[in-house]
């Protein structure tokens, strides 16, 4: 069956999600909405709706203009079967000794690797993204540097793919939160799918407080964006063991400088910066008491 896209931009997170609410009201009820900030340093947020039949187009513009937004763009987006065609398009992702892969290559895992299984239907955080393959080379140079085990968080988990690659490594148990319960019910699954239960346990969560998420924490991982990174970052520190290590992600390469200043100001100094196409992985470590 055919479906559709309204897709528009606008400036200011509390406006787009207003906005957002909004298309919830439109007749035909959308199946879903979507509020994403487009990480160029523009300011702007994607509002977008998606239908199963053709949006009302005026009531679309009416909605627009009383926002302040752009006017939508639809699109139809024509029937077909996404999770074969993501099983197609991504090939399984060596990482050092780990190995990304969805069950269609089970056959291809190299006998010398750490598997690390992703069903391509869960396909954010599986490992083709700059910000999740940096990560796993990060922590492939963390573990070089004599990093052993101990209290380990993966902090906006998605697939849960770096608590499980920890996991796999050092033994359990590692933390992983999200703020999604969506993306805590998949890394849940993933969790499962890897015979990792017991090891990684998967929570909904909204950064830090309570008993839920308590420091010291020896490692924490975090790849999320750097709006979040950096408002978190006496949180994160304030978490974090001395001489414990950070690896950040989800940074743009021009944003690396900033998200390095705040954490030095937060007692964490750079060890390691590495770029993987337009995003930055950071090691950090935090001083030492």
């Amino acid at each position: 069956m055919t479906s559709y896209t309204a897709l528009t931009t606008m400036t200011g997170e509390d406006a787009a999600y207003a906005l957002a609410e909004a298309l919830e009201h439109l007749d035909p009820e959308p199946i879903g909405t979507g509020v994403f900030e487009i990480e160029d340093g523009s300011g702007l947020w994607e509002v977008a709706a998606y239908t199963e039949v053709a949006p009302d187009a005026g009531a679309l513009a009416v909605l627009a203009a009383l926002h302040g937004a752009k006017p939508f763009n639809i699109s139809e987006i024509p029937d077909q079967d996404w999770v074969s065609k993501v099983q197609r398009d991504l090939a399984p992702v060596p990482a050092g000794r780990f190995f990304v892969y969805g069950s269609h290559d089970a056959d291809k895992v190299p006998a010398d690797s750490i598997p690390l299984l992703i069903e391509a239907a869960m396909a954010f955080g599986t490992g083709h993204h700059g910000t999740t393959l940096g990560c796993l080379l990060a922590f492939e140079d963390v573990l070089a540097q004599g990093f052993n085990g101990g209290r380990i968080l993966d902090l906006g988990c998605g697939t849960a793919v770096l608590a499980m690659a920890a996991a796999k490594v050092l033994g359990g148990p590692v933390l992983a939160s999200d703020i999604d319960p969506v993306a805590v019910d998949v890394a849940r699954a993933n969790v499962q799918a890897n015979d990792l239960n017991g090891q990684v346990e998967c929570i909904v969560a909204s950064g830090f407080g309570g008993d839920m998420i308590s420091g010291p924490f020896d490692l924490i991982f975090a790849n999320i964006l750097k709006g979040p990174l950096i408002s978190l970052a006496p949180d994160i520190s304030a978490n974090l063991a001395a001489g414990g290590y950070l690896i950040l992600s989800g940074i743009l390469n021009e944003q690396a400088a900033e998200v390095t200043e705040t954490y030095a100001a937060n007692h964490c100094v750079l060890c390691k910066q590495t770029a993987i196409g337009d995003w930055t992985t950071l090691v950090l470590r935090k001083n030492a008491a």
